[in-house]
Order: C-alpha cells, then sequence, then structure tokens
C-alpha cells in the first residue's frame, strides 16, 4: 500500500512540474495546472479516490507553514520599511472590508438565486471570510514565477500584504465557525479582543522566537553543515506549534519567525535559502495536487453560476473597495498604484484550505462553500495570474528588468555581504587578441577573474595565467556599469550577469 502511494505521488509531482513548464511558456499560472493534474487523477477522472478531509487540512496547514515562512525568508526589511504601514492596512482592514461586502452580496445573491437553499446572512460572511485574504502561495509563486519586475515598491507591498493577512482571515473563520455552532449573537468586542490578543501573542512569539533561533545557530558548532538547514527547519515547525498552545496565531507567527531569521546573519544562510526555496515549491505542488484530488469536479456545476458572479464581485468589486478604502490614508499611494494592488489580489490555495474548516466542523452549507470557494479560485488564478504583467504593462507599472543569467559552471558559495555581482565569461578569439596570458586581456581595472573552468577542472589563475580558447572565467565586479564594460571589452552583446550574495 505504501509503495503504491509513493508510486502515484511520484508520477504526479514529476507529471505537475513538466505541465508546469509548459504552462509557463504559454503564460498560464502553473498553480492552475497543479490543480489541474489533481482533478485529472481524482474520482472524476482517472479514479484515485482522496476524501479524507483531516488528512487534507493537516497537509495543508503544514505546507502553508512552510511557503509563509520562506516567503518571510525572502523578504528584505530594507525593501518592506517604507510599505509597512499600507502593508498593514490592507492585510487587517482590507481583509474585514473584502469580508463585509462579499458577504452581504453573498447573502443577497443566494437569496435571489437559490431562495431554497436556506442560505443565511452569518453563512454568507462565513463563505467571505474564508475567501477575504490575498493568498500568500499564489502571489509568491506568479510573481516569483514571472519574475516580474514592479514600479513604486508594489511587489513588497503584495508579498508583505499576502504574508502577514492570512491570520486575519483565519480568525475569521475559526470565529464564524464557533458562533455558528453556538448558535448564539455574537460579542463584537469579544471577538475583536480575540483577533487583537492572537495577533500580539503570535507577533511575539515569531519575533522572539526566530531571534533566539539566530543566536543558536551562530553559536553552535558543528562537524556537518548539512545540520544547519535543518535546524532552522526545525524552528519552524516549532515557531507554529508553539505559538498555537500560548493561544497565538500560528500563521502570522511564522511568517514573522521567517522574516526576521532571513534578515539576519547566520551559518550556511545562502544553503538555508535555497533548501527553503525547494521545499516550498515542493509544498505548493503537493497542496494544489492534494486540493485537486480532494475537489469532485461534478459538484462545481451546480454552483457555477452563484460562484461565478461572487468571484467576479470580488475581483471588480469588493477588492477595488476594500484597496481604495483601506489605502485612503497614505496619501503617496497613486490612483494606478491602488489600481494594481486591486488586481493582484489573487485567491489561491489558503481559502480553499480554510473552506475545508467548515467540513472538518460540520458547519450547515460546509460542502456548498467548499466548492463555491474551488472554483472561485480557479477563476481568480486564471483571471487575475494570467493577466497580471500584461496589467502592470497596461498601467505603466513594470520596471526594467535586465535579463539574468545563472552561473551554471560555477555555483559557487559567496560571502552576502559582498554585495557584488558575479559573471560567466567564456574566453574567445577576440579576447585573446593582446595575448593568451590573464594579464593581457582587456578587462576594466575593477573586475577580477576568480577561478577559471578549463574542461572539468577548476584553478585559481594568476597574472601570468595562459587561457585557452573555450576557458570559461568567473568574474566579479562591484556594479552594472563595470558588468557592462567588461562585456564590451571583451567582445560580447548584452549584458548577462548573476547577482551573488
Amino acid at each position: 500500500m505504501l509503495e503504491t502511494f509513493l508510486l502515484v505521488l511520484s508520477i504526479l509531482v514529476f507529471i505537475s512540474i513538466l505541465v508546469g513548464r509548459i504552462g509557463g511558456r504559454l503564460g498560464i499560472p502553473a498553480l492552475v495546472l497543479f490543480i489541474a493534474v489533481g482533478m485529472a487523477f481524482g474520482s472524476d477522472g482517472i479514479g484515485i479516490t482522496f476524501n479524507n478531509l483531516h488528512v487534507a487540512e493537516a497537509i495543508g496547514t503544514v505546507a502553508l507553514c512552510i511557503i509563509l515562512f520562506s516567503g518571510g525568508l525572502n523578504t528584505k526589511f530594507s525593501e518592506i520599511k517604507p510599505v509597512i504601514g499600507q502593508s498593514v492596512a490592507l492585510a487587517t482592514a482590507g481583509v474585514l472590508l473584502t469580508a463585509a461586502f462579499t458577504g452581504f452580496f453573498a447573502w443577497w445573491l443566494c437569496g435571489e438565486l437559490l431562495p431554497s437553499l436556506g442560505f443565511s446572512l452569518i453563512t454568507a460572511f462565513l463563505l467571505a471570510s474564508v475567501m477575504s485574504s490575498t493568498d500568500s502561495a499564489a502571489v509568491f509563486a506568479i510573481l516569483g514565477s514571472k519574475n516580474v519586475k514592479l514600479k513604486n515598491n508594489l511587489r513588497p507591498t503584495l508579498e508583505c500584504e499576502s504574508g502577514s493577512n492570512d491570520p486575519m482571515a483565519y480568525m475569521l473563520t475559526i470565529t464564524l465557525i464557533s458562533l455558528i455552532k453556538a448558535g448564539g449573537e455574537p460579542d463584537i468586542l469579544k471577538i475583536a479582543l480575540s483577533i487583537v490578543t492572537e495577533i500580539i501573542i503570535g507577533g511575539a512569539a515569531g519575533y522572539f522566537i526566530a531571534k533566539f533561533a539566530v543566536k543558536l545557530l551562530n553559536k553552535m558548532r558543528l562537524d556537518n553543515d548539512v545540520y544547519y538547514p535543518i535546524i532552522v527547519l526545525t524552528f519552524c515547525i516549532f515557531i507554529f506549534s508553539f505559538t498555537h498552545f500560548i493561544k497565538g496565531n500560528g500563521f502570522l507567527a511564522i511568517y514573522i519567525g521567517g522574516l526576521v531569521i532571513g534578515n539576519s546573519k547566520f551559518i550556511t544562510k545562502r544553503t538555508t535559502f535555497k533548501l527553503f526555496d525547494a521545499i516550498s515549491w515542493l509544498s505548493q505542488i503537493v497542496m494544489f495536487l492534494m486540493l485537486g484530488l480532494l475537489v469532485e469536479p461534478h459538484e462545481l456545476y451546480p454552483v457555477a453560476v452563484p460562484a461565478l458572479v461572487i468571484g467576479l464581485f470580488i475581483i471588480f468589486v469588493a477588492r477595488p473597495l476594500s484597496v481604495f478604502i483601506s489605502l485612503a490614508p497614505f496619501r503617496k499611494v497613486c490612483f494606478k498604484d491602488k489600481v494594481f494592488l486591486s488586481w493582484v489580489g489573487l485567491r489561491g490555495a489558503v481559502p480553499i484550505i480554510f473552506a475545508i474548516y467548515p467540513l472538518t466542523a460540520h458547519v450547515p452549507h460546509a460542502r456548498f462553500i467548499f466548492n463555491v470557494v474551488f472554483f472561485i479560485t480557479l477563476l481568480s488564478i486564471l483571471l487575475q495570474g494570467t493577466f497580471l504583467t500584461q496589467v502592470a504593462k497596461w498601467l505603466g507599472l513594470l520596471a526594467p528588468s535586465k535579463k539574468r543569467r545563472r552561473l551554471d559552471d560555477f555555483d559557487v558559495d559567496l560571502a552576502e555581504d559582498i554585495g557584488s555581482i558575479s559573471t560567466e565569461i567564456v574566453v574567445t578569439d577576440y579576447a585573446l587578441k593582446n595575448g593568451h596570458a590573464l594579464m593581457n586581456m582587456p578587462l576594466p581595472d575593477d573586475a577580477l577573474v576568480v577561478l577559471v573552468k578549463r574542461g572539468e577542472k577548476y584553478f585559481i589563475p594568476k597574472g601570468k595565467t595562459e587561457l585557452n580558447v573555450g576557458d570559461k572565467l568567473l568574474v566579479m565586479m562591484n556594479n552594472e556599469e563595470t558588468l557592462s564594460e567588461t562585456y564590451e571589452s571583451m567582445g560580447l552583446a548584452g549584458v548577462n550577469a548573476n547577482k551573488k550574495r
């Protein structure tokens, strides 16, 4: 049984990677394709049955923790500091307003289209709360895969918002589930106090545990460097679980923990980043595959009309209204920026995972909520994700981006604080026009050749080192200007580099 499960899982992951690569070339978000692969192999497709909601909830929660932690690791304080105020406004007031607008609309719409359903106002608010946050997995994945460069600090704003707004949606969802099951009148003051308390505890726990983790990493002296990334992964899990036990919000704690650790100096930092990048993508693939397997496509047809209308309402009405109202105090955020922030209100795996909570809690209309949320998620990723770059282009918010070349032959571990630029150069006849010695090469004064690859051998060159056509050089310099001069002097067109930190 275990062998069969592992075989099927490995095949599904491999197919997802291939399909995602093809979709990327066609401009289709990979996340949609991961879900599509799950649906194709699910109960209405090839026939793999997966309906264990508790396992799905557990897998989704762990995957979300890793994605949020990895997102925090890769977010720089220097980038989010100028936009922290507007990001927090979107992550709190923006979520509440989106839930309020969508809740009232969904209640009215279901009353008009499906009066026999008996969809109450509080259930409509539960549906809206599940979908109220911008999904971190979708934002991190789509911005990263499309390599989108944006003006006016829009990218850090979106990443900070999506990484920190899940706690608000989570608390709204859990609170409304409790109210529905209790059947009592909501105590607004008590709910507000509970939300604030969870945010404070979660933020403090994430910050102080992460600070302790950094100190521990730098004091420990282990013989094998592979243990350090494992320790960071252990703290990732510990931050979430410990915060849960002290009644804080684990999702906020995990994001802040990643943010603190990622902006600190510690041993094997680059290796840790690579590990979490890989684990984060694996988590996204597994999570979206699982959600695709979990849904039963034939159940989506009866909810298609209300789900489509509610989804379009969120995209074109609720999200823009919440963005413009939330950012009203921030005069520096221009109209075009607000329009783009409105468009990138992506729904993804998080709403679907939150939609599992009503199912496991046996809340009335839970399956209807799950199917509507799933449909809207597909609509959001397909519509907003596909046209994200195009909308930025229409609004004139795309920043110029230079194509970077990976260091395929020199995957070396350079100190982060060097802040230099490194690139590979292949020696040509033109480069050797003044002689074969390294000192005769027409390189700028502040460009340094630190390593040579000849065939399968590497060596450190000296000024008198004889070079051959076809040798590969690892060259380091301080800035883009020197990089351009280097390529011009070597007779190479274009600027291809990779910043190594």
